[in-house]
């Protein structure tokens, strides 16, 4: 007996404006025979500002795994069911993978109504690099482990992008002027699509003094987009190995030499270690 699943739409809604919905999205949300929605207060204003009367049931970070189980059950009954977020594109920075995969592994239909998502409305309009660029999403809430995490992205050299909420947006910017210096070229996007949105573009520490000059502006969803190192500079800034090779073997035995120096080049141990060799030869 052949089983007649429903199908699960994952939904894009406006970051702001609600005229950014798409036509397509308000047709599946009135076709749909359910929603699940991230925050159901936030999804029934949207309902209701449209007329869009439907079941709608939370699908969040703390009840996801078992909400799943449930919304599975409904597309198997043959319920067609729309995954909403708070805003924007579902599951970019949001709830919505696991029953994604869940279905897709049953081998029911999953159907993107694609729209708004902040990330790129934020990209288009940053006049930063947009070739090649890297999400990042929220940076630890802690200091020292958002410190470690800006570090490992030191060398990165496509545009970065992350999500900032607006209380802790001046720590990490400070932070990232002192991981990536105070003329690194950025753009911070806030509010976008809404009244009072506002998009700056500037060196690192201009921004810092920006925000610093007028802190009634630190409110609403925030963008921080960061110009990657340029490669030429990355080059430039690269230790040749056999100066790495030179200094180590002052200090350490040639094998230890060889290990440590591959770690700090990326260079194969055996070419260093054949390096070093011919470096004591001479």
């Amino acid at each position: 007996m052949l089983t007649s699943f429903g199908t699960l739409y994952v939904v894009a809604t406006p970051i702001g404006n609600l005229q950014d919905i798409t036509l397509r999205a308000l047709h599946v949300l009135k076709v749909v025979d359910r929603i699940a929605a991230e925050d159901t207060r936030h999804s029934a204003q949207l309902l209701k500002h449209f007329s869009i009367h439907k079941p709608i049931l939370s699908l969040h970070e703390f009840n996801e795994r078992e909400r799943v189980l449930e919304v599975i059950n409904y597309l198997e009954n043959g319920e067609s069911i729309a995954l909403l977020s708070d805003a924007g594109t579902p599951l970019i920075n949001d709830p919505g993978y696991r029953l994604v995969r869940e279905a897709k592994a049953k081998g029911m239909t999953v159907v993107p109504i694609p729209g708004a998502c902040a990330l790129i409305t934020a990209l288009s309009a940053a006049g930063l690099p947009t070739d090649k660029f890297t999400f990042e999403g929220f940076l630890s809430a802690k200091q020292e482990a958002r410190h470690q995490q800006l570090i490992s992205l030191s060398s990165e050299t496509r545009t970065m992008i992350f999500y900032e909420a607006p209380h802790r947006l001046l720590a990490t910017l400070r932070v990232m002027v002192e991981v990536f210096g105070g003329e690194r070229v950025a753009t911070v996007a806030r509010e976008l699509t809404k009244l009072h949105e506002t998009i700056s573009l500037s060196n690192l520490q201009t921004l810092v003094n920006q925000f610093e000059a007028a802190p009634d502006t630190l409110r609403g969803e925030v963008v921080i987009l960061v110009q990657g190192v340029e490669k030429a500079r990355e080059e430039a800034a690269r230790v040749s190995p056999d100066v790495v090779l030179s200094i180590l073997l002052t200090e350490l035995p040639l094998k230890q030499a060889a290990a440590l120096a591959s770690k700090i080049t990326g260079e194969r141990k055996n070419v260093l270690y054949e390096m070093a060799l011919a470096m004591k030869n001479k």
